[in-house]
């Protein structure tokens, strides 16, 4: 396999983080993922140890066939260190629930971090794709693509009544949850976002932060995504979604506009003072990180901020990430070390003098 080398992970620039695709200056990130069970097996919570070693290795098996999947990685997380687990986690290719234990568990992952197959989470398959830009279709179309060739080698667990089958009832049906990334200052910065979440709420969508379930919202990003999959088609699922999504995207560009009409000297401001303190800063905290480059983003999606790469600033949400500051310093670190390395990491990527801010 001429897969992704674990070891400089955090020197490539995985897909969902090319700043390309439809609507990228507002949605980072399109995923679709896939929950799956092998028939003849127990639920992974209810799997001895024996047989989740053996799901383990047959799902190994399986996925080397995959005509998509010819150039992949295999990480036995058991086999990982803390560090490296959780830098799979800050990447999105496992869970959060999916890094804390490692035995008898496993991802495979495509050499440009597209497409991540966890064995043995809640599940025994979440198979996932994660793409830059507003491309929901796209990757639905590649999920469907990789389950067909898995489903061509393993026995899914599968109801001609309920659909798929698994540990959670909520996932029963389809299985697939459809979610974007998106990034909304102009609506947090104007005070309509709670107008805009709680309609999203009402119309059967999830609204979580930056990491999934379970966490706020980081740096004014958001997952929005569905919530039932029961009695809905993939095709309903991805619909509603998407004409919800393309809703929310011309709410913030229209708040977008009012600020540049309104508050543009303000926008400046922030938009200076944030590239001055990562520029600067000798000590910095990983949420107000986040937060700075929020404002260092919109900065270049309105084209206040110039010369900068898009490409660079999603580079930075990765890099100062606690576990990837520990991966680039060989060593665990203090709460404190990290945020003097986390200030040293962004000073070296920001030091171009191809850099310039131009607030004119």
């Amino acid at each position: 396999m001429d897969g992704l080398n674990l070891a400089g992970i955090i020197h490539h620039t995985a897909a969902w983080l090319q700043g390309t695709g439809p609507d990228a200056e507002i949605v980072v990130s399109s995923r679709v993922r896939l929950a799956r069970n092998i028939r003849g097996y127990a639920f992974s919570h209810a799997l001895t140890p024996e047989e989740a070693a053996g799901l383990v290795e047959a799902t190994r098996n399986a996925v080397q066939k995959l005509p998509s999947m010819k150039k992949n990685t295999f990480l036995d997380l058991a086999e990982l260190q803390d560090i490296d687990r959780q830098i799979l986690a800050e990447r999105h290719l496992v869970s959060l629930e999916h890094a804390q234990e490692g035995e008898n568990k496993a991802v495979v992952i495509s050499r440009d971090e597209a497409v991540s197959i966890m064995i043995n989470e809640e599940d025994h398959l979440r198979l996932q794709v994660l793409l830059s830009g507003f491309q929901l279709e796209q990757a639905w179309q590649k999920a469907n693509q990789v389950d067909e060739e898995i489903e061509g080698v393993l026995d899914y667990a599968f109801s001609p009544r309920f659909g798929y089958m698994t540990a959670c009832p909520t996932n029963v049906g389809t299985g697939m949850r459809a979610s974007v990334m998106i990034h909304l200052p102009a609506l947090v910065m104007s005070r309509q976002l709670d107008q805009v979440l709680q309609a999203v709420n009402k119309l059967g969508l999830a609204v979580r932060g930056w990491s999934g379930e379970g966490t706020k919202a980081s740096g004014n990003l958001f997952q929005i995504s569905n919530q039932q999959t029961l009695g809905k088609t993939e095709q309903d699922i991805l619909k509603n979604i998407i004409t919800i999504v393309r809703q929310i995207i011309q709410h913030e560009r229209t708040a977008r506009r009012g600020l540049l009409k309104r508050d543009v000297s303000l926008l400046k401001d922030r938009i200076g003072r944030a590239f001055g303190i990562m520029k600067y800063a000798h000590i910095i905290s990983s949420a107000e990180t986040m937060n700075l480059i929020s404002n260092l983003r919109i900065g270049i999606e309105l084209g206040i901020l110039k010369s900068i790469d898009i490409r660079l600033i999603n580079e930075l949400f990765l890099l100062s990430q606690p576990a990837h500051i520990q991966k680039i310093e060989r060593k665990e670190l203090t709460p404190m070390e990290r945020d003097i390395k986390r200030a040293e990491i962004i000073r070296k990527m920001l030091k171009s003098e191809k850099l310039q801010v131009e607030l004119n």
